[in-house]
């Protein structure tokens, strides 16, 4: 039987010889791997009609994080802690949630990957949480931390599809961002959150497999509900590969 074919989003990276580099993560394809699932990476420059292409073709989507989102994608000012925007890459996976969204494809969202899924459907960021909301804990434990450092707990919703897969209400999550929800999309529902009240994952109701947390599950494997998170998005898009 094939393994179902999950699409991992790229981000471009420059280089002293070259134009620039698409590039990823390892510790994502890792994860997708041994989950179960096939990783492919879909890279940026590409066209609506080659992306439409690939897209027919894939069973699940892993939206990544990453650089900055465009502020003007959700209606902010251009703030000073805003950096590695990539226009480029803002377009590609806007075109590919919409896609994944009206038909139906299972997608994973992961930090960036949860902020882009909000603005695509409507929400809004903080451009810094640091700068834009008071009160609020320290959430950019990087780069002087290991990415696995468990910076804190995260409070899931007993009743939410994301309780039921990780196996508990509560868990601990390292903690790489500098930005975070502000408004929620109207078609998404929170269902975790940080101890600041920060929104820390959602999801997509009616939707065969449409969720997103802001934490790193990546770097989190040696903990079994952050492996059952990404088992539970490629055994979702391995039942749409067998339809």
């Amino acid at each position: 039987m094939p393994y179902p074919l999950i699409g991992i989003t790229t981000a471009r990276r420059p280089h002293a010889e070259v134009r620039s580099q698409i590039v990823i993560t390892e510790a994502y394809v890792q994860a997708v791997a041994a989950a179960g699932g096939c990783p492919i990476m879909i890279p940026l420059g590409l066209s609506p009609e080659l992306l439409e292409n690939l897209l027919a073709r894939l069973d699940g989507i892993l939206f990544t994080g990453g650089g900055d989102i465009d502020p003007a994608l959700y209606g902010a000012a251009p703030h000073p802690k805003v950096g590695d925007v990539d226009l480029d890459r803002d377009g590609v996976e806007l075109y590919l949630l919409e896609k994944a969204v009206s038909q139906g494809v299972p997608f994973l969202g992961i930090c960036r990957g949860l902020q882009l899924i909000n603005i695509g459907l409507g929400g809004t960021l903080y451009a810094d949480i640091t700068a834009q909301r008071g009160g609020s804990l320290r959430h950019d434990y990087y780069p002087d931390y290991p990415r696995d450092y468990l910076a804190h707990p995260v409070d899931v919703r007993t009743e939410s599809r994301l309780a039921g897969i990780l196996g508990n209400s509560q868990v601990e999550v390292n903690s790489l961002h500098h930005q975070g929800i502000d408004r929620l999309a109207p078609d998404l529902v929170q269902v975790a959150s940080a101890p600041d009240g920060m929104v820390e994952a959602v999801e997509l109701p009616d939707h065969p497999f449409g969720l997103a947390v802001q934490w790193h599950p990546e770097w989190l494997g040696a903990h079994a509900p952050m492996r059952a998170l990404f088992e539970a998005f490629v055994n979702a898009a391995e039942s749409r590969s067998q339809k």
